[in-house]
């Protein structure tokens, strides 16, 4: 439809990473809807990947659970955007390279 709200899509080409404490295998996919790694541990409504390891450090030092933090990096399956908690609103233009999807990555 004409009028419906449409997110910016990033135009980064990677490689992406994802900063966990999680224990993934090969193949295994981040998907929204699982328990966020931060803060109150709420349901997830996104993936967050960046393009920095600086940034994948951050995440997984960061990151609540048992274990060493991990650095994975993943490949989006879908359209992902500007992460709006970083962008802007912490850092002027994205220099941390973070992104957010609704799609999973793996």
């Amino acid at each position: 439809m004409e009028n419906e709200p449409t997110s910016p899509q990033a135009s980064d080409p990677g490689p992406f990473y994802h900063g966990t404490k999680a224990d993934l295998r090969p193949g295994d996919l981040l998907k929204p809807g699982n328990t966020s790694n931060y803060g109150e541990r709420k349901t997830a409504n996104y993936v967050y990947l960046t393009a920095t390891l600086d940034a994948a450090t951050w995440g997984a030092e960061l990151g609540l659970g048992e274990g060493p933090g991990r650095i994975y990096r993943v490949e989006p399956t879908g359209s992902f955007e500007d992460d709006p908690n970083l962008t802007d609103k912490k850092f002027p233009g994205n220099p941390t390279r973070s992104y957010r999807t609704r799609e999973p990555s793996g």
